[in-house]
């Protein structure tokens, strides 16, 4: 692909994040007495932003509660801030595609539909050598992904055109944000869905010497 920003999602694509998110939510649940879940559980419900994660791993019956929601909430976000990194690690081979990317001259970026403060907290300290162009999280004025606000704030920030933009992700969110974008996609199935979900993508990428392949061909 001939790309001069690659746009990547970030948990369960560049970071794999879902011990640390289980365990916030199980805590928030345990401050309430509420049932918790298992890793597997979560990961069919991580990508959605943490509000929806959140709500998600409530009863059925009490999701509509938005008062308890958002007390929920709370303590997931202290408790998820606090500890963001105790298990959370890149991919291996990702901390060194991302400085390939970089000595290539590539422009790399995130856009994640984790908070905002979360994911620079994150991107900081998992990769403090990589130059990102642009980190873009989840925040109140910015639709979450699949809406494609994300991508084109990127565009604002870095100045880079649209026909030279490629979205890396993990899911059938981050295919439809870069269709709804208008640029290509690739996915990685080494993230939190199932290969079969992830069809409608351009090029799917099974390992990170594959995707780098994609990224920086010979």
């Amino acid at each position: 692909m001939n790309c001069k920003l690659v746009i990547f999602d970030l948990d369960g694509t560049l970071i794999d994040t879902l011990a640390d998110l289980g365990a916030a939510v199980n805590e928030a649940l345990r401050s309430r007495g509420l049932p918790q879940h298992t890793l597997e559980e979560y990961r069919g419900m991580v990508g959605h932003g943490v509000r929806n994660l959140v709500r998600k791993a409530m009863p059925e019956a009490l999701r509509a509660d938005e008062t308890l929601l958002d007390a929920l909430l709370e303590v997931f976000l202290r408790y998820y801030t606090d500890h963001i990194d105790v298990h959370s690690r890149p991919y291996p081979g990702v901390p060194e595609l991302l400085a390939a990317l970089n000595a290539a001259g590539v422009q790399v970026a995130v856009a994640s539909n984790k908070f905002q403060a979360g994911t620079l907290k994150l991107v900081r300290r998992t990769f403090p050598d990589i130059r990102f162009a642009a980190i873009c999280g989840g925040r109140p004025d910015l639709p979450l992904k699949p809406d494609p606000a994300g991508v084109r704030e990127i565009w604002a920030q870095t100045g880079a055109a649209p026909a030279e933009t490629v979205l890396v992700g993990d899911s059938g969110t981050d295919i439809a944000t870069a269709a709804a974008a208008g640029i290509p996609s690739v996915a990685v199935t080494w993230g939190n869905r199932p290969k079969e979900s992830l069809r409608a993508a351009d090029r799917i990428a099974e390992s990170v010497a594959e995707l780098r392949g994609i990224l920086l061909p010979e």
